[in-house]
């Protein structure tokens, strides 16, 4: 049955391909028709999760009033009960099923992007919506957004897995589906595009932007169709009072950005505490993080679910300042305990609710004491929502462009800009990673350095390491040294005993020190008087990023490479000039590799060799005049003036090839022809219907 399934899906997809090969399309118009798709597909992913959640919520928390008044209304135990059995019901679906799923998912596609090519599987988008509307209906203290996040990425990455995108392009289309999820979710399509390169793909320079907007797009209007142009919040008119009151707005963004550094630690200090020091299997630490929740909700049952209610609350005015002030706190640990616990959910929204609630209380205090010159305190609520953003994640710009989608209100920009800055460089100052960056780093993931650290970290010492190796023994003279030193490679040699054991390094610069006394010193001086025991080393299963950083300490070109991490005897040496070679193959593989799957994958899907100016070999699919036309027929050198050199037929599982095909071989639909020629005739060729 599998096999079956399997055949009828590779026969679709290659069906599909060939419909795309007919209408002669670009790859930038597929980019864009796949976008809308994307697009399309999130905003109806991000319509039936705000269902699931519904649904499940007024299951959770029935009652006749909104669902903050009905979870405030519930018994005590229930408050309690309802999350643990959500988290009891989400451990084991996320366990088994998809790992990925767990915690707030915008770190698993940055994951995907970074280190596999944009690779995810299709069932991460099933399970996280199924999990996160657990979650979030049963009161974890959690976001739709970064499920819709992950769920649209996971869709973007799907469809480009189906039609074998290369990997630049697949990273794209991922982009495709977050942003169009965090468009669906604020109705703000500007802030997804923007959140898709400032956050998901990390590259202002992406070089198809296009298709990231139309998706974002796509998804904002199928959300317009189906649920009205609806607001995530109810937002009150904005009001600058006074010039003067810009100073309010820097305080505000230190303040907000000292929160975010709070709960950045707070978070990733409870998932540290669940994964390795909480020794029970992981399927049942949701139910506890559920318990947990609950605790802190029979106090304060406003942290549960999103909490957009207790935010429109705060946006107009309608909470006490302290209690506002013990909210913050509450939903920080609150949020820290589900999705350190493994939880599914997102940040966005927790983010804004302590964002308004730490507006709140500061705009409260400012009016109290400054009437004249400062808006009511619900304006700082507003402004503090990106500010608390922008502090988290590092994404300013998607924080600023959110708020702004939400208000459509210039006045707000300044005080926004001001405040969103502020609290990123003051986060930063606390703590150099992001919310999403932190969880990266903590897995051994380089994100600031870029793509080359990850390619650095995927080349390992014991494949680029040299076996030739001159090393200079602890009781070798002066003389010895120098010709050692003379007649080998390089400007480090590590010092052994007679096991073969490190005891040190003599540098070039070490040796030029003693030059002018050779005569005296030649038969005299030893390696161990000169030698330095500060000595940095690797071992084979070192990757060539730790071989870097070691040279870079020291100021080293090479490293004595040893045994193992419990040896000390010296096996080889490690050398820049290796490490770089390495790298720029290894550049070279990804882009060869990337450029065939573009060229076998993609409308113009036709391999091409330049082999003389003017000439070149291509592969291409037949025009529909030559199905059913033997090669004798066609002519195709004398009308053409190209040679047909092979043809490969796709209609079974594998590749059938025919190497110089005789004149009888009658063309079929599924062919690809290699041909040869110049340029402008295979051109032609190619543009026959």
């Amino acid at each position: 049955m599998e096999f079956a399934v399997k055949k009828y899906y590779t026969s679709f997809q290659k069906w599909l391909a060939a419909r795309f090969e007919r209408a002669k399309m670009t790859e930038h118009l597929f980019m864009i028709l796949v976008a809308i798709v994307i697009g399309i597909l999130a905003g109806f992913s991000a319509i039936l999760i705000r269902w699931l959640i519904k649904t499940i919520s007024n299951i959770s928390f029935s009652g006749p009033g909104s669902l903050l008044e009905n979870i405030m209304n519930a018994p005590w135990y229930w408050k309690l009960l309802v999350p643990a059995l959500g988290g009891l019901i989400v451990g084991p679906i996320i366990y088994f099923f998809a790992p990925e799923a767990k915690g707030h998912g915008v770190p698993e596609v940055m994951e995907a992007i970074l280190l596999k090519g944009g690779n995810i599987r299709p069932r991460v988008a099933v399970i996280k919506a199924i999990a996160s509307a657990i979650s979030i209906g049963t009161g974890g203290s959690v976001g739709r957004e970064g499920p819709i996040v992950q769920i649209g990425s996971s869709l973007g990455s799907t469809i480009g897995q189906f039609f074998r995108v290369p990997t630049r392009r697949l990273k794209t289309l991922v982009g495709c589906g977050a942003a169009a999820g965090i468009a669906a979710a604020f109705n703000a399509p500007i802030a997804g595009a923007l959140f898709a390169v400032e956050i998901i793909l990390m590259d202002f320079a992406v070089a198809q932007f296009s298709p990231i907007v139309i998706s974002s797009v796509m998804a904002t209007v199928i959300s317009h169709s189906y649920e009205g142009k609806f607001s995530a919040f109810h937002v009150p008119p904005y009001q600058y009072v006074s010039p003067y009151e810009i100073g309010f707005y820097f305080l505000l963004g230190a303040v907000t950005g000292l929160a975010a550094y709070l709960f950045i630690k707070l978070l990733y200090y409870l998932e540290d505490y669940f994964d390795n020091r909480l020794k029970i299997p992981g399927y049942y630490k949701p139910a506890i993080g559920g318990i947990g929740v609950g605790l802190i909700a029979l106090a304060y049952p406003n942290v549960m679910g999103v909490g957009y209610g207790s935010i429109n609350l705060a946006l107009h005015g309608h909470l006490i300042w302290y209690v506002a002030l013990i909210l913050l706190f509450a939903k920080i640990v609150a949020t820290s305990v589900t999705l350190g616990s493994g939880g599914s959910g997102g940040i966005f929204a927790p983010s804004l609710f302590m964002g308004a609630m730490v507006g709140l209380s500061f705009g409260w205090l400012a009016h109290t004491f400054f009437p004249s010159i400062t808006a009511e305190p619900g304006a700082y609520a507003l402004v503090a929502m990106g500010g608390l953003v922008a502090g988290t994640t590092r994404a300013p710009i998607t924080a600023i462009i959110i708020v702004f989608e939400l208000t459509n209100d210039y006045q707000i920009v300044l005080p926004l800009m001001v405040t969103c800055i502020i609290s990123m460089i003051v986060s930063t100052k606390l703590t150099r990673e992001s919310i999403y960056t932190l969880k990266l780093v903590l897995r051994n993931i380089g994100i600031k350095e870029g793509t080359e650290v990850n390619i650095m970290e995927s080349i390992f010492v014991k494949d680029v390491y040299s076996k030739d190796v001159t090393t200079i023994h602890a009781n070798d003279n002066f003389n010895l040294i120098v010709n050692k030193v003379i007649q080998g490679h390089g400007r480090e040699f590590p010092v052994v005993d007679d096991n073969q054991n490190l005891i040190g390094v003599i540098t070039v610069d070490m040796v030029k020190d003693f030059l002018f006394e050779t005569e005296t010193l030649g038969n005299v001086l030893i390696a161990t008087d000169i030698l330095s025991t500060d000595v940095e080393s690797v071992i084979p299963t070192d990757n060539c990023q730790v071989a870097i950083d070691k040279m870079r300490k020291k100021d080293y070109e090479s490293l004595p490479v040893l045994e193992n991490e419990k040896s000390k005897k010296v096996i080889g040496t490690i050398r820049i000039k290796d490490i770089q070679d390495a790298y720029n193959k290894e550049v070279e593989r990804r882009d060869i590799t990337s450029t065939l799957a573009s060229s076998i994958t993609m409308s113009k899907k036709e391999p091409e060799i330049h082999f003389l100016e003017g000439y070149e070999i291509a592969e291409i699919v037949p025009p529909r005049s030559f199905v059913g036309k033997t090669i004798k027929e066609l002519n195709v050198r004398a009308r053409f003036g190209v040679d047909i050199l092979s043809i490969k037929n796709n209609e079974s599982e594998s590749v059938q090839i025919t190497a110089i095909p005789s004149p009888d071989y009658m063309i079929g639909a599924n062919d690809t022809l290699v041909v040869a020629g110049e340029i402008e005739n295979i051109n032609r060729l190619k543009n026959l219907s």
